[in-house]
């Protein structure tokens, strides 16, 4: 049988199965048994529950709720398995325990089905703990078939998706997003005991300030106006820090119309705190402890591990200034350095891209993320940031081109960021034009004024420290989660087949009419010009080196400051993940690819791009039309596996 007989054979096989759900649902319905119609199940333990205090519940009556994940027929007594929140249990049904009728129902139960048990607690002749069902009850009836048992559902993209299934599925996503509850339960137990009012402020608002990010735009009808997605809570919270709350915060939704990838999503959850009367010193105090106390509350220890390297939470996290950073890091001492002239040219003898409207501090910074950020493992706060990074910061006393900022670091990810914040309204004032200047020079991430804020400074605000956390990041490090969309239920995804997508694939289910198959597209190739080939000729065992490989793109992300290259991670077969950058961002964007089976040349020594290194080459296809360049990635069948060779 060929591969398409088989791929057709098998949607025959399930739509069958499919349509056997139905059928045992319309006779359900028509016996007066329609499950959808019961509204409540009276649950009295969880399977965990009874697992874990068994000597309590032994030949005690329980009744337990879950999804079938497993049935064994045997004749008039049958064994399944009941998934609920906490985990699962073994049930056995007899006949004769059952009555014969409830029996027969039991066996046309379907993988998916959701019931209610009760029966006594008990151990089998293997020392299985179980329940020994008196009562099994449909409650909903499953129309649709889980993903085959030993396998689960694996593929990446159709877990982000179908989350539900996910959840269902896999054990471990269930247990990372009942830790990230917890943490977030842990943060404001924290706060609270520290005296902190948790407050909500509004998300559409007319100026998107407090961040250096693009905002999403969207038109209030109501009103007529013109309105933004907030990309940051500083501003209101600072605004409730004059009206005399001296300790608040907020834990809510920002967003920002960025690019997606391991570590960022255009929504996503933020914390942002506010305490009059201290400043940057006291946010570093009280992100230590917090760190410290959310992980013992959490995980029961201050020492983690992500991705196999320990981090320790239980030491006094370093300091470090960003000069001292970039000295310890590149090597490059910019307090010798007095002029913007003198940090461009400094710049380029040490391949550190900038552009034209950076000033010095600028390209302090680039140093700093080009050099030093990957070394931060273990919790460390950068201090002193550069005034022209930090427009809403608090200048320090006798050194005015640098702030009272600091950002908090581990596994090399920026966590956290504080300041000493600004409450001379005449210097903000200041920082808010120079920010004004940048977006009149194309800087689409730059500050508008906000006059309110302003008003409220020139009514008074005291001094205040001020920090926002990455929470998202947070809940990475503390579930050993290797991208933000591990640790976001429902993370932003490209909706399949375009923006009508959904109702394209929605009215094509429904409808019974049959078209005929549509013709293969035909493509004009006639103002297409390719290289000519190759003239020298290349011995086979030269050519024989090179190793080619299909590889499955697992992750891939814009790299930051770069307008072209994506860092792509790659599964090649080895069991370790591989690193490519490729400079096709102008063709791809990054969703577009993750999950994709590609060609690479995996024996090419590392080389270093913006920092990292990149090990082999993605293979692509390139020509000239209409006097521009076009590029297409070389992605083949997904059926090839990783790491399969071209010959």
């Amino acid at each position: 049988m060929g591969e398409q007989q088989k791929v057709n054979q098998a949607d025959t096989d399930l739509n069958h199965v499919l349509k056997a759900r139905r059928d045992k649902l319309a006779e359900l319905q028509t016996a007066g048994k329609d499950p959808f119609q019961i509204t409540k199940y009276d649950v009295t333990a969880h399977s965990m529950d009874i697992k874990d205090s068994y000597e309590q519940w032994e030949g005690k009556e329980a009744a337990i709720a879950g999804r079938m994940m497993f049935k064994r027929v045997m004749g008039k007594a049958s064994f399944c398995n009941v998934q609920d929140l906490k985990g699962s249990i073994q049930v056995y049904v007899a006949r004769d325990s059952v009555g014969e009728e409830s029996y027969k129902d039991f066996k046309k139960m379907d993988i998916g089905d959701i019931v209610g048990v009760k029966g006594t607690a008990f151990t089998t002749k293997t020392g299985e703990i179980s329940i020994h069902a008196t009562e099994v009850t449909l409650l909903s009836k499953s129309l649709q078939v889980l993903p085959e048992k030993f396998h689960g559902l694996t593929d990446t993209d159709m877990r982000y998706r179908q989350r539900y299934v996910d959840l269902i599925m896999n054990a471990e996503v269930k247990d990372t997003f009942i830790k990230r509850s917890r943490i977030l339960a842990a943060i404001r137990k924290y706060l609270g005991g520290e005296g902190f009012m948790e407050v909500e402020t509004p998300m559409l608002v007319s100026n998107a300030g407090g961040a250096a990010a693009r905002p999403f735009e969207t038109h209030f009808n109501a009103l007529d106006e013109d309105l933004k997605l907030r990309i940051s809570l500083e501003l209101y919270l600072k605004r409730l820090i004059v009206g005399g709350l001296e300790r608040v915060y907020e834990i809510g939704r920002v967003f920002r119309n960025e690019g997606l990838d391991t570590r960022h999503n255009p929504e996503f959850t933020l914390m942002e705190l506010y305490q009059a009367y201290t400043d940057y010193n006291g946010m570093m105090d009280l992100t230590e402890k917090l760190y410290r106390f959310v992980a013992q509350e959490v995980l029961g220890t201050t020492t983690i591990t992500y991705k196999g390297v320990e981090m320790d939470l239980g030491k006094p996290f370093a300091r470090i200034t960003m000069v001292d950073a970039v000295k310890k890091y590149a090597g490059v001492d910019f307090d010798q350095i007095h002029t913007l002239e003198e940090a461009r040219a400094v710049a380029k003898e040490k391949g550190v891209e900038f552009e034209g409207r950076h000033k010095k501090g600028d390209i302090l910074n680039l140093f700093f993320e080009e050099f030093a950020e990957e070394h931060l493992v273990q919790p460390t706060f950068v201090l002193d940031h550069p005034v022209e990074i930090s427009p809403l910061t608090k200048k320090k006393p006798g050194n005015p081109d640098y702030v009272e900022r600091f950002e908090f670091f581990m596994n090399g990810w920026e966590m956290a960021n504080a300041y000493s914040e600004i409450n001379d309204p005449i210097d903000q004032r200041e920082r808010f034009r120079a920010q004004e200047e940048l977006l009149a020079q194309g800087d689409e991430e730059a500050n508008h004024t906000d006059e309110d804020f302003l008003n409220a400074l020139e009514v008074g605000m005291p001094p205040t420290g001020g920090i926002g956390f990455g929470i998202d990041r947070m809940v990475m490090l503390l579930t050993d989660s290797p991208a933000i969309r591990d640790v976001l239920l429902f993370p932003t995804m490209k909706t399949l087949g375009g923006s009508d997508g959904a109702k394209k694939v929605e009215k094509a289910a429904s409808s019974e009419v049959k078209t005929e198959a549509k013709p293969a597209e035909k493509i004009d190739f006639s103002n297409v010009k390719i290289e000519p080939l190759f003239e020298e000729m290349v011995d086979f065992e030269t050519f024989a080196k090179s190793d080619y490989r299909a590889v499955k793109i697992k992750d891939c992300a814009v790299v930051p400051k770069s307008k072209k290259l994506l860092q792509f991670t790659l599964d090649d077969g080895s069991g370790t993940d591989r690193t490519i950058l490729s400079g096709i961002h102008e063709y791809y964007e990054p969703e577009d690819l993750i999950g994709k089976t590609a060609i690479a040349i995996v024996n090419l020594p590392p080389r270093k791009m913006m920092g990292i290194d990149s090990c082999g080459m993605l293979i692509s296809a390139v020509h000239e039309e209409d006097g521009h360049e076009g590029l297409h990635l070389l992605i083949v069948d997904d059926r090839i596996p990783a790491g399969a060779k071209l010959y």
